[in-house]
C-alpha cells in the first residue's frame, strides 16, 4: 500500500539497525505516521499512544498488537516509560514523535527532551527519521485515506547520550530536530 497507493519512497533504509534497541524519533502529522515508520524502517517498532486510544473497541486490541503502549499525555507517566525501557532492554525499536503530537505541516517546532531520556537510560542510539506528505492523507470530515505522494527519509544514527543530564539531553533533541526538519526540506 506504501508503493502502490501512496507511491511512497524511502531513502537511507541502510542506516536501520536490523537488531538491538533504537529510539526512532521523527515528526508527526498523520495517524498513519506509526504503522509507516514500522513498515519502512522494516522492523517492529513500539508506540507509546495516548491512553484514550485503548478504550475504542477494534483500534484499541490492533495497536495493541503491534506492540503500542498507553501513555497518560500532560504528565510524567512512570508506566509508560517504564514499558518503553522495557521494550529497548528486549532488543526493541521504540519510536517517539520528538513533539508528542501532530503538526499540521510535519515540522517539528517545540520538541520534547523524553525520546533521548528513553536513549539514555537504555543506552540506545536514535534514528532520526522524516516523514513528508503523510499530513495529506486525511481531509478533514473525511475517514477515507487520500492518495497523496509520501516520502520517509532515514538519517544516520546518533549515539545514545552518555547521561541523563538535562543539558545534554536538550542538546541532543534540538539536533535530532534540526536533523528531522532538514530531511523534512528536502520535500519529496
Amino acid at each position: 500500500m506504501f508503493h502502490a497507493y501512496f507511491r511512497g519512497e524511502i531513502y537511507g533504509a541502510e542506516n536501520v539497525p536490523q537488531s538491538g534497541p533504537v529510539v526512532v524519533v521523527s515528526n508527526h502529522a498523520s495517524y498513519f505516521d506509526p504503522p509507516i515508520v514500522s513498515m519502512c524502517v522494516r522492523r517492529p517498532v513500539a508506540y507509546m499512544a495516548k491512553e484514550e486510544l485503548f478504550n475504542i473497541p477494534i483500534l484499541g486490541q490492533a495497536i495493541k498488537l503491534y506492540g503500542a503502549y498507553p501513555v497518560s499525555r500532560g504528565n510524567a507517566d512512570r508506566t509508560a516509560i517504564r514499558s518503553a525501557l522495557e521494550y529497548l532492554n528486549n532488543g526493541w525499536a521504540v519510536g517517539v514523535f520528538l513533539q508528542g503530537t501532530r503538526t499540521p505541516d510535519g515540522r517539528i517546532t517545540d520538541p520534547k527532551r523524553g525520546a533521548l531520556l528513553l536513549a539514555a537510560k537504555a543506552k540506545a542510539p536514535i534514528l532520526p527519521v522524516s516523514l513528508w506528505g503523510t499530513e495529506g492523507i486525511l481531509e478533514k470530515g473525511s475517514s477515507l485515506p487520500r492518495a497523496v505522494p509520501i516520502t520517509m527519509r532515514i538519517g544516520n544514527l546518533i549515539d545514545a547520550p552518555s547521561s541523563t543530564n538535562k543539558e545534554e539531553l536538550q542538546a541532543l533533541t534540538q539536533k535530532c530536530t534540526t536533523v528531522i526538519n532538514q530531511m523534512h526540506d528536502l520535500g519529496r
